[in-house]
């Protein structure tokens, strides 16, 4: 079950590790001064642009970029946004590899509890969570791992919870051509706790429900008894 209360406690921990997953990332594709998108060659993240940027916001907070801890954040932020936008130059094709194989199962098949980390459109915050994601095969599977890499694709754009749920399910979708798909995202948003409303103990949950399992009542309730409540 998804522990939101565990989710808001480690809210600052688990922020910094985007951030570290972020420079990690640069480190091993040995981001210089351009950030070329693995999955997308004809792409080119300008981090020297990006990082520009960032240094007039931090400026216009009123920081001194001379400071010693500030030398390099517009440069670190630039990267990281680097990889946490990354999911724009992927496609479908290549993260899924090809990994569509034929089955003689038909019955629901289910990943639970997939971790995934996005920004808010509004505000440019962080939102979080795990995904539950289900399909009724129609004679093709997709390798499970497919379905998380396929969550972090859409995961890593400027989002809202809602567009990245049906995104997802659309997704697999197309890409089993399954009788249905099912997508339950369970979600915290900075936006909410950090701003406006300041609401701590607020979770989001959305749903999007194709084919089978918006038609059928019976398949919905397999998939929605399956997974751990809010």
């Amino acid at each position: 079950m998804l522990n939101i209360n565990k989710l808001q406690k480690n809210t600052l921990q688990k922020t910094n590790n985007l951030y570290n997953n972020a420079i990690l990332f640069c480190l091993v594709f040995r981001m210089s001064n351009n950030t070329q998108c693995n999955q997308c060659c004809d792409f080119t993240f300008d981090v020297d642009d990006t990082a520009q940027h960032y240094a007039k916001i931090i400026s216009n907070a009123g920081e001194d970029l001379n400071r010693a801890g500030l030398i390099d954040t517009p440069m670190r932020a630039s990267k990281a946004f680097a990889f946490l936008t990354q999911g724009y130059h992927q496609d479908l094709t290549q993260i899924t590899n090809g990994a569509i194989f034929p089955t003689d199962n038909n019955e629901l098949i289910l990943v639970k509890n997939i971790e995934f980390y996005s920004m808010c459109e509004h505000h440019l915050l962080p939102f979080y969570g795990v995904a539950h994601v289900a399909y009724l095969p129609d004679d093709k599977v997709i390798g499970l791992s497919k379905m998380a890499r396929i969550v972090d694709m859409y995961a890593r754009r400027l989002q809202i919870q809602e567009n990245l749920t049906k995104q997802v399910a659309q997704a697999v979708m197309d890409m089993t051509q399954a009788k249905g798909c099912a997508v339950v995202m369970d979600a915290v948003h900075m936006c909410m706790m950090m701003r406006g409303v300041n609401k701590q103990q607020s979770s989001t949950r959305s749903i999007s429900m194709l084919g089978e399992f918006k038609d059928n009542k019976d398949a919905r309730n397999e998939f929605l008894m399956a997974i751990p409540k809010p």
